[in-house]
């Protein structure tokens, strides 16, 4: 009888349909839906400079359970979410600090990115306030797709681009090793 339990609870517990998470008033879903492909949420985490809080970042993929170089390098889609929660970030913050990102995840050589990178960073021309939601979704053979609050901006060709972008949250010199760390659910 016992063993019914414990096999009931167990069953139960995996067919339980997982919750949302709420991280400094944003709600992070369980999975989200991008190319028609159901992705997993992996982790979020806040990120702070000087002690203020900008954005949730968070992570969703197809597969789970690999760590940053393997979602850096895999054939499965993936996606970045950022959820601004903060007044201090601009679009030109956003922009001065994707160029940063870019410059540090390429080791310095973004003159092979320059072209692409310019037209990524227009979608952030346009005003950034709290509540806005970036997504940019790694594709895989493709590039990356970039959303706003849900709207397609732009596709950006090339795995090279897409690599080097999701670097700057998950590289091995990330913009915050404490929210690289959270996105994969550490």
């Amino acid at each position: 009888m016992k063993n019914l339990i414990f096999a009931l609870v167990a069953l139960l517990a995996t067919t339980a349909p997982a919750k949302a998470e709420t991280l400094s008033g944003v709600t992070l879903q369980p999975s989200i839906e991008v190319q028609d492909t159901n992705l997993n949420y992996y982790g979020a985490g806040v990120r702070s400079k000087f002690f203020m809080k900008l954005y949730v970042g968070s992570l969703y993929a197809e597969q789970s359970g690999l760590d940053a170089n393997a979602i850096l390098d895999t054939d499965g889609i993936s996606a970045v979410r950022l959820n601004i929660i903060s007044g201090m970030i601009t679009s030109d913050r956003m922009i001065d600090t994707i160029e940063e990102g870019f410059d540090t995840a390429s080791g310095g050589n973004v003159a092979p990115l320059r072209d692409r990178l310019d037209r990524f960073l227009a979608v952030f021309d346009e005003a950034v306030e709290i509540d806005d939601q970036f997504t940019m979704v790694s594709i895989p053979g493709v590039g990356l797709e970039a959303y706003k609050n849900g709207q397609l901006l732009t596709l950006i060709e090339g795995d090279d681009f897409r690599r080097t972008l999701f670097a700057i949250w998950l590289g091995d010199k990330p913009a915050d090793k404490k929210l690289k760390s959270q996105m994969l659910g550490k």
